[in-house]
């Protein structure tokens, strides 16, 4: 038990398991933040423009069932939330995609970066290694 214990805690002590459970934190609320941009800034004015309608409204009811209290409910396809749900996924791939390549050419420009040329050695090590190369003749 003791070693399953301390093979766990070596495990999640890694980089990258930190590093994996961050971005999944981010993920979800970045994946929070576009579902609310659609839903609230960008369906809105579609909604206007196509005649005051909601996307999230929009439905085909294919039956109705009565309840046990009597009262009937809609069964309906929910095609308008599907939309929704389709734009939030092109926002969200969209934006992801200007991230990755953000970082690629981020990187690609730090890999670019010339190595810094040697220093040349001061007179005092010249002279010094004069004075050796002539010593070991």
């Amino acid at each position: 038990m003791k070693g399953l214990i301390k093979e766990f805690k070596e495990f999640v002590s890694r980089g990258n398991v930190i590093e994996l459970a961050v971005g999944l934190i981010m993920a979800t609320y970045f994946g929070a933040i576009v579902k609310s941009f659609v839903n609230d800034i960008i369906m809105p004015p579609v909604g206007y423009l196509i005649a005051g309608v909601d996307f999230a409204e929009l439905k085909f009811q294919i039956a109705e069932r009565t309840l046990a209290d009597g009262t009937l409910e809609a069964i309906t396809i929910n095609y308008g939330a599907f939309i929704n749900t389709i734009l939030t996924f092109v926002i969200v791939s969209a934006a992801i995609f200007i991230v990755v390549r953000g970082y690629n050419d981020f990187m690609k420009k730090e890999e670019a970066k010339p190595e810094p040329a040697p220093a040349q050695p001061s007179k005092e090590e010249v002279l010094l290694t004069e004075i050796r190369d002539l010593l070991k003749k």
